[in-house]
């Protein structure tokens, strides 16, 4: 027989992994279970560091394109804006890891395997890392989701461009603080219904090439070492074939927290017998300890270590780089003049306009003499960043942003106001050490841009954070510190205000929602966030975003953020009226929707139909439109969801012009979650509603027009089971 050669590159990427494990040794193929992986020089395998981030740009590793925060991506509801975000960011990645190794430098965040995206679901807004994600809505995190891995990972048929990872699986989302010994304990239904759906979709559809489990239990389970999690559903159900890597240092929680196993060898074994392949962490390495003792057999830590070696070969790690089509990516491309230009006009794509009474905006620039920037975050470049950020080569705050718009035509001074979340900017100043400066640049202003919210120095990840603000968890919804106070006494001056609020998740700001003229949601922006910012305020370009979560107007109605059930949650399963709805954005122009259709109205169990609607821009100025598709189930054996987005199509439409808008919907668009955590297609009326928003009684009193249409379908014949 032949011998396989895992150098022969005319050998699949299994039998040629299988190969080169085949001939390593037992410590060798531990050391290969970590994330900081040594060299294997006998056998030619280099060092390889498999931690690197690219949530919204290469992250940690210098100078590269910063695009705006996944949770302001998630507000353009655009997939292949998505996917071209994700591919310029792996095209950075080559850039830059081609030129590392050629300096001999393999360090952490220089790698490939890049541990992004982030799609738990924002199921509560105290959440520090909602920011990261794509939103509270299982559909709309799946698709986007979908592109952005599908983007990461390249198209070619043989080669992966970057390997993207699927993370934190699953049921995560806080609180922080109790992160390492936390047991989010969830029903079937609201497992498969919203915290399991993304995740599949990202695994069967994108093909992902690694998945992360999540530092809490579920159920009982740690997920980095969850049979049922692990094993069951993502192996055996949905048949996903890549690696698995572990939170970072979560295996050391199970024996020290969870207290589900008495001592490291015990933990390194629970993992590895579930599935887990890589460690990020030290504690793999008790792995020759767990052997010894019986814990873990050879076999499993080779399937592990197959795996691993199989994604490396998959970036062509050791192959020819001729061979590699993405290896002629040179260093000049990261960073590049195109790719700033880029974000930049994707910035502009994130912005949600929240209020604009009395179409105060779009600013005139040759009716105003005089402009205020006011506000903690008015000149920060925190504000821009989010967090797993890398380093922008330019950055352009908001001040400055409106200073480059204006040039010298305008006078634009500029205070600061108040600290973020303290009482005072100096530590031996007095309590509201910055308000009378910021009043008296108000009084001598013609409108006031007022720049307040969050940084991710207050929500973010926890031992990232400061635990002054509940290890990276907000404790509540209102602006912080004396921002709120700052923005009443400057209101009080009657200056037209226009509030920018930068942050990562929903603020209540009902106050802001009553007086202030207007209100745009700019999340954390990227780089040149300034720039995209002074676009829509001087008109530029409409805004176009929509909000991926929903602004709720109290904490107090929130459940307790320890509840992982989605009863009460959500646009989908929320009592009270919300004060700024999912799905909701403001454009300069308007949309009309008309002729709403089916193909049939009235189908059997298990077929497709095909709905349609007349889409007009009726207003003024050139825009994109999000259409949003959403459908209620009437009459449900169980309990269902209100309603539940199900279809988004983006579509530029210039004033006066009408197009018609096309979706399909399947059988498992249409089907429920029962209690059992079963997909279930049950006969009945459903309704259909397309527009602009979401089809809720505050969306419409917010929007003005025809703004949404609705059609009811009927499904004939027997309930049928479908595959989840």
């Amino acid at each position: 027989m032949e011998k396989i050669d895992y150098r022969n590159e005319t050998l699949s990427f299994e039998k040629r992994a299988q190969d080169l494990v085949a001939k390593m040794t037992l410590e060798e193929k531990v050391t290969q279970m970590v994330y900081n992986s040594p060299a294997i020089p006998r056998l030619g395998v280099p060092a390889y560091n498999w931690w690197s981030e690219a949530l919204h740009g290469v992250a940690r590793a210098g100078v590269a394109t910063v695009f705006p925060q996944a949770i302001g991506l998630a507000a353009t509801f655009d997939e292949k804006l998505i996917y071209d975000v994700a591919e310029v960011i792996s095209i950075e990645a080559r850039a830059k890891f081609h030129e590392f190794q050629k300096k001999g430098d393999h360090g952490i965040y220089k790698g490939l395997t890049f541990w992004s995206p982030n799609i738990n679901i924002f199921r509560d807004p105290r959440w520090g890392r909602g920011h990261e994600t794509f939103g509270e809505d299982p559909y709309l995190t799946g698709r986007l989701g979908v592109s952005f891995v599908k983007g990461l990972q390249g198209q070619d048929a043989k080669y992966l461009r970057t390997a993207a990872c699927a993370k934190h699986f699953a049921v995560h989302s806080g609180p922080e603080g109790e992160r390492h010994s936390f047991d989010a304990v969830v029903s079937p239904k609201d497992l498969r219904e919203t915290y399991l759906p993304a995740f599949k979709e990202c695994v069967k559809e994108a093909k992902v090439e690694a998945v992360m489990g999540a530092y809490n239990r579920v159920n009982g389970e740690p997920c980095c070492g969850s049979k049922m999690l692990l094993h069951e559903t993502l192996r055996q159900e949905w048949g996903f074939t890549g690696h698995v890597v572990s939170d970072c240092w979560a295996i050391k929680d199970f024996h020290e927290n969870h207290r589900v196993t008495s001592s490291a060898p015990e933990s390194v074994a629970l993992a590895l017998n579930n599935g887990c392949d890589l460690n990020c962490g030290n504690m793999y390495l008790n792995l020759l300890i767990a052997y010894q003792e019986g814990l873990v057999s050879e076999e499993d830590i080779d399937t592990a270590v197959t795996r691993l070696m199989i994604t490396r070969m998959k970036l062509g790690l050791f192959d020819a780089a001729e061979k590699v089509p993405y290896t002629t990516i040179g260093f000049e491309q990261n960073d590049c003049q195109e790719h700033r230009d880029f974000a930049l006009e994707v910035a502009k794509k994130t912005l949600v306009l929240l209020k604009n009474e009395n179409n105060l905006l779009p600013l005139d620039r040759n009716t105003i003499r005089s402009i205020a920037v006011i506000g903690p975050n008015a000149n920060s470049r925190e504000a821009l960043s989010g967090n797993y950020f890398g380093t922008a080569s330019n950055y352009v705050t908001v001040l400055e942003g409106i200073r480059g718009a204006v040039g010298n035509n305008m006078a634009v001074s500029y205070a600061q106001g108040c600290h973020l979340y303290r009482e005072k900017v100096e530590n031996l100043g007095e309590v509201q050490d910055r308000f009378a400066e910021a009043v008296s640049t108000a009084e001598r202003a013609d409108v006031v841009i007022m720049c307040m919210g969050l940084d991710a120095s207050i929500e973010g990840e926890e031992g990232d954070v400061s635990n002054e603000y509940a290890s990276g968890d907000k404790l509540g919804l209102q602006l912080p510190g004396l921002q709120q106070e700052l923005l009443e006494v400057i209101y009080k001056t009657g200056k037209p205000i226009i509030l920018i609020l930068l942050s990562g998740s929903a603020l209540a700001v009902t106050w802001a929602a009553e007086k202030i003229p207007g209100i745009i949601q700019a999340w954390y922006p990227g780089a040149e966030g300034g720039k995209a910012l002074a676009s829509v305020i001087f008109g530029e370009c409409s805004p176009v975003g929509k909000l991926p979560i929903t602004f709720y107007r109290t904490t107090e109605e929130l459940p307790e953020f320890t509840d992982y059930s989605m009863r009460n949650r959500t646009y989908r399963y929320m009592k009270n009226e919300a004060l700024y709805p999912f799905g909701y954005g403001l454009s300069y122009t308007t949309f009309t929707y008309h002729q709403l259709t089916l193909t049939n109205k009235k189908i059997s169990v298990g077929e497709n139909v095909e709905c349609s609607i007349l889409v007009k821009n009726t207003g003024l100025f050139a825009s994109d439109e999000t259409v949003q598709l959403y459908i209620k189930d009437v009459k449900a054996s169980v309990e269902v969801p209100i309603w539940e987005l199900r279809g988004i199509k983006k579509v530029h439409l210039l004033p006066g012009i009408i197009k018609r808008v096309t979706f399909s919907l399947t059988p498992r668009q249409l089907a429920l979650i029962n209690y059992e955590g079963k997909c279930i297609l049950e006969p009945g009326e459903f309704e259909i509603y397309v527009g602009g928003c979401q089809p809720d009684t505050r969306s419409l009193q917010l929007l003005t027009g025809k703004v949404m249409e609705k059609i009811t379908l009927e499904v004939i014949g027997e309930a049928i089971e479908l595959e989840y």
